[in-house]
């Protein structure tokens, strides 16, 4: 195998899986001459609002679609590029179908941070390092040589995932056009391979699932996880007068007096728009929403005296039950 990696005839570039900015991608190729095509699958057409008409669906990468593939496209002059494509693929499609050229772009820096809820675990560790990358696809998870990438800094306002995407779109729709424009100028890429003695894989998570908040942890890991199930997602849930509730808009707060850990989750201050919980510690919490399962703000009908909690089932559920997503959603 080559020691780079490098595209002599590019003529059109196929996506794989989903991403929210397909019609910018669309026109940085268009502005590059270069022809777009998505392939997808049914969960993926639906969670982005695909038109169906201009996409290929397929379940599985089967010998159908393998067909398909072969007739629909020049394999020679297509670059296919995984965006969070929900298929695996096997060695003999690497081979065969994509000619050793599929390549996949993640947001982290491999091999830390490889799988998948990428954004939400390293709001729970405060990882404020964003890493634009591409490599190639082989079997393993995220595990292909690096072709490329790019670092930066999280600003100081990205603090929940809505902010992170939206800061990591704008770079990697940069970054993309930096390495579209490379292999179009014949650039040859120099393949860095992943030392495997060091990395992190990562769980996908659901929110409704894994969401559920310890009110034991302290208010550090607290605020942490809270915020990492925060806008685009249901936001993080815990219990209170017997009903389920979603916490979202939510700060640390040192400014009232300390706590004792039989207070945490306790409601001591409502100040007609927000609320103040107690944590284990010395913080308390600034709650803005608190939504019902109907997607209601019910702050309004919260009383001091009222106590969040989570019971050790939900919180051991969140734990132990693993969730894996496929063409058609979760398995």
């Amino acid at each position: 195998m080559s020691s780079f990696f490098d595209f002599k005839n590019l003529k059109t570039v196929c996506f794989l899986g989903g991403i929210n900015c397909f019609d910018k991608l669309i026109l940085i190729n268009k502005k590059m001459n270069l022809s777009t095509k998505i392939i997808s699958c049914p969960h993926q057409v639906k969670e982005y609002k695909l038109d169906k008409k201009k996409v290929f669906i397929f379940n599985k990468l089967n010998e159908k679609s393998q067909n398909l593939i072969k007739k629909n496209f020049d394999l020679n002059s297509t670059l296919f590029i995984s965006l969070g494509a929900r298929w695996i693929f096997k060695k003999k499609i690497i081979n065969e179908i994509f000619k050793n050229k599929l390549i996949n772009f993640h947001g982290s820096r491999l091999p830390y941070d490889s799988g998948g809820g990428g954004f939400s675990w390293r709001i729970m560790r405060q990882d404020r390092i964003d890493n634009q990358l591409v490599h190639l696809v082989e079997e393993g998870i995220d595990s292909g040589p690096i072709l490329y990438n790019k670092k930066f800094l999280f600003p100081n306002e990205c603090i929940i995932p809505a902010d992170i995407e939206k800061f990591r779109i704008k770079n990697f729709l940069i970054f993309y056009e930096d390495f579209i424009k490379r292999i179009k100028s014949k650039k040859k890429f120099l393949l860095k391979y992943q030392p495997d003695y060091i990395g992190r894989y990562n769980p996908r998570l659901n929110t409704k699932i894994h969401g559920w908040i310890n009110w034991d942890l302290d208010s550090y890991d607290l605020i942490n996880f809270i915020n990492a199930f925060d806008e685009p997602y249901d936001g993080a849930s815990t219990t209170i007068n017997n009903q389920r509730v979603f916490l979202k808009n939510v700060q640390l707060h040192g400014g009232d007096s300390s706590n004792h850990p039989f207070m945490s989750g306790l409601v001591t201050r409502h100040d007609q728009d927000w609320i103040v919980v107690c944590t284990k510690d010395k913080n308390s919490l600034i709650v803005e929403k608190v939504i019902d399962v109907n997607g209601i703000n019910i702050i309004k009908n919260i009383n001091v005296g009222d106590r969040f909690c989570t019971s050790k089932k939900k919180i051991e559920d969140a734990k132990s039950i693993r969730v894996k997503y496929g063409a058609k959603g979760i398995k």
